[in-house]
């Protein structure tokens, strides 16, 4: 699938908010937040971070002008990451890996880390296709299982 990534519109919110709270979603991300319909902690999460200087979150578009999903990259210098949220029905169409792909474009700092749940094989494998090596193993509590899991660190050092 052919995306393109563009700056994160006002519109664009109502359709995040849905991507994000499709159960399978949820429970493959594994990470997400608390409480995922709370629209409140939704909109504050996402006025800040788009008032952010130290994220660069983009609205992945396909190509017929649908919006897939959204890109970004956050966290301190000496440990920034990539996340990605693809809506359900553009699984298996290469949109995540087109969509990071894109990212790692505008963004040049290297290294960056990527992680995703142990069983998440689709997302590791999105990472490694874009250059991503696992690096580490973690365990961190997933609010989308109401337990902890294991996660796999990956990083991208050039």
């Amino acid at each position: 699938m052919n995306v393109t990534l563009r700056e994160v519109q006002d519109g664009d919110l109502p359709v995040f908010y849905h991507q994000l709270n499709d159960p399978e979603g949820i429970r493959m991300a594994a990470f997400t937040a608390k409480d995922p319909s709370d629209r409140d902690h939704f909109d504050a999460h996402w006025a800040r971070i788009r008032h952010d200087p130290a994220v660069v979150v983009r609205t992945v578009v396909g190509e017929n002008g649908e919006i897939v999903g959204h890109a970004a990259v956050f966290g301190p210098p000496e440990s920034r990451e990539v996340t990605y949220w693809i809506g359900r029905e553009h699984w298996g169409q290469g949109a995540a890996t087109a969509a990071l792909r894109g990212l790692l474009g505008v963004v040049s700092e290297r290294p960056l880390r990527g992680r995703a749940a142990a069983d998440n094989g689709g997302s590791i494998r999105v990472l490694e296709k874009c250059g991503f090596v696992v690096t580490g193993n973690e365990r961190g509590f997933a609010n989308a299982r109401g337990e902890e899991i294991d996660e796999v660190v990956l990083t991208l050092a050039n």
